[in-house]
This record gives structure tokens, sequence and C-alpha cells, in this order.
């Protein structure tokens, strides 16, 4: 009895296939994957089509037997084919590309096509019918117009509907009736396309939710490192002229502090140097609390803080101006032998 073991024999277009691939692998560093479980297959076309004129060269797309995937890889020894592997499940279409996959799942997210509604797809955002002509003969339809509660008349010998009307709201389940309408109105209210799973670049296994970037955040985060780099490099003295701009001005700033407490009286700067001294004087009198009241001294109130004066008639309020004004000049005489003292005792 002789044993006959049958060769099997492998068609053609899968060696094709599997050389293609295999070229692919070894000419792009980015492989994203995607599920087009339920995408028709028209769509997928368009969606090629749209990317092709937008990228060109760098990008190709492959719908493409998971088997074949592997047996590609292999051969291209692509790296990371082993977190790759268990993702190669279901219909699985992939996409080999120059260009950054952050770059990609945006414009991705962004390529949708209009397509008809089907019954029990979920509604994304309301659907209104407008108003208007819809050319169909009175008939049977009026009926199914009835039923979902869209209002038409009959006018010219067409069916108008009368107002827009509201026939889905996000949330809602789309129903055959409805869908069977929005079709013969030729209103497309869904959009579908190409939902990356997974992106593999050089090796480096990407998640979805990690693909997708929050543009604001990551504006607000730049911005927040721009401002960080310009007070590292202002405290470094960094020679470029943003940088030197904010750099004079702390070391201004850093000079005038250390003049007012060293009492430094230069012409140019005397002004700050005695209103941080005065300052200093409040927060001292401030700190003593009731004990300042004891020893005679008060910080003078903000004038936001001041107690309005009660009206008064003119001829009294004339008086106490007057009275006023004569106290000011005894105080005014008192408080230059005071501050001249007091800058004494402060400055050394």
């Amino acid at each position: 009895m002789r044993l006959v073991v049958k060769q099997r024999t492998i068609p053609e277009w899968k060696r094709q296939e599997v050389e293609e691939l295999s070229r692919l692998m070894s000419e792009y560093p980015v492989i994203a994957v995607a599920d087009i479980t339920g995408v028709p297959t028209s769509l997928i076309q368009r969606i090629k089509k749209r990317l092709r004129e937008q990228l060109g060269d760098d990008i190709e797309i492959r719908v493409a037997k998971n088997n074949l995937f592997r047996i590609a890889a292999e051969k291209a020894g692509l790296k990371g084919l082993d977190q790759l592997d268990p993702h190669l499940t279901g219909q699985r279409l992939f996409i080999f590309t120059r260009i950054n996959p952050f770059r990609l799942y945006s414009i991705l997210s962004r390529t949708k096509i209009p397509v008809p509604a089907r019954a029990g797809m979920v509604v994304e955002r309301e659907i209104i019918i407008p108003a208007g002509d819809t050319g169909f003969q009175p008939g049977p339809i009026l009926s199914a117009f009835g039923k979902l509660r869209i209002p038409t008349r009959v006018q010219g010998g067409t069916i108008w509907i009368a107002k827009n009307t509201k026939v889905a709201k996000p949330g809602d389940v789309i129903s055959s009736d409805l869908a069977a309408m929005l079709q013969r109105l030729g209103i497309y209210p869904m959009e579908m396309g190409i939902d990356i799973m997974l992106a593999l670049d050089n090796g480096v296994l990407i998640p979805a939710d990690k693909l997708k970037i929050d543009i604001e955040e990551y504006t607000r985060m730049i911005g927040e490192a721009h401002a960080r780099a310009l007070a590292v490099g202002a405290e470094a003295a960094v020679p470029e002229p943003e940088v030197l701009k904010r750099s004079i001005a702390l070391a201004y700033n850093r000079m005038i502090n250390v003049a007012a407490e060293a009492g430094v009286l230069d012409p140019s700067i005397a002004d700050k140097v005695i209103a941080r001294a005065v300052q200093k004087a409040y927060a001292l009198v401030a700190a003593l609390g009731d004990k300042a009241k004891d020893l005679g001294i008060e910080a003078p109130l903000p004038v936001a803080a001041a107690p309005a004066a009660p009206a008064q008639p003119a001829e009294e309020e004339k008086k106490e101006e007057e009275a006023e004004e004569e106290e000011e000049e005894e105080k005014k005489e008192l408080s230059e032998e005071e501050l001249a003292s007091g800058l004494g005792a402060l400055f050394g």
C-alpha cells in the first residue's frame, strides 16, 4: 500500500497579496488597524479616494485577510507583531502610512461620509425634515407621512410638507418607517467613517484612546511650557531678544528691592524706596494691633474704608474745613520732623 502525500496548492493571488503586504510593511513605518464590520464597501472606497487626494503617496489602504497579514508580517520581520496579533480578528482594514499616527487619527475622525439612515441606528443629532415640495403624487404615501406625524398638504398636484418637522432627537433609535421615509426624501442624516482601533509606529503599539488628542488641553500645556521656559531663560539671562527683555525687567525689580532693603536714596528710585518704607511702617502698625493705639500710633484708613460724613449745613461745613486746615498745618510740621527721625531709625 502506497501512502500518497498531496501537496497543498497555494493560489497565486494569495502569494501576490503576501508579497504586496510585506512590501508595504517594509516601506511604511506606521500601520493602523481599523474595524470595518458593517461598513459598506462603497463607503470604504470613497474614504480611500479622499485620503489619497489629501495625502498622496504617504498612505496606502488595504483590506486583507488576517492570516495573510500575519504571514506577510513574519516575512517582513515586523516589529511589534506579538502585540498586534491578538487584535487580528474579525474584519480588519490596514492603513500603511508615513504620517504621524496622531495626525492620521485626527484626519480620519474628520473624514465622514453621509449615509442613508437604517432601522436600528442611534441618532447622534436631531433630524429635521424641511418644509417644501416633495415631488410625490398624492396616494398611499400620505398615510406614511401621517404615521410619522409629518404635517402635509396637497398643492399643485404634489405633496408638500407644511413646516419644518423634527422627527428624531439625539439618542432616538430610527424605526424602519422613518428610515424608509428619509431615503425616499433623499435625506442622509447619518455619517460614517473609518475608526482606528490602534496604530503600530516603528514597533510601538498605540491604542485608539491614546491617539485621540485634546487640542485645547495640549494648547494649554504648550502655553504653560512656553511661560516656564521664558521664566527659566530670564533667570539664566539667555541671550535671546524676548528673554532679555524679561531678564532686564527682573534684574531691575530685584535692584529696587535690594535698594529698598538697604535704604539707598538715589534720586531715580527714591520714591520707590520711600514707598517701600511706608509700606513696612503700615505693616508694623498693623502687627502691633491694639498696642499701637496705646502708643498713640495709628495707620491711616484706606480711602474706600473711610466712613461717609453725614450731610451738614454749608456754614458748619465751612467752619469745620477751616479747623481741619489749621490742624493739618500743625500735623504737617510735626510729620516732617517725625519722618526724618523715623527714616533714620528705619534705615539706621
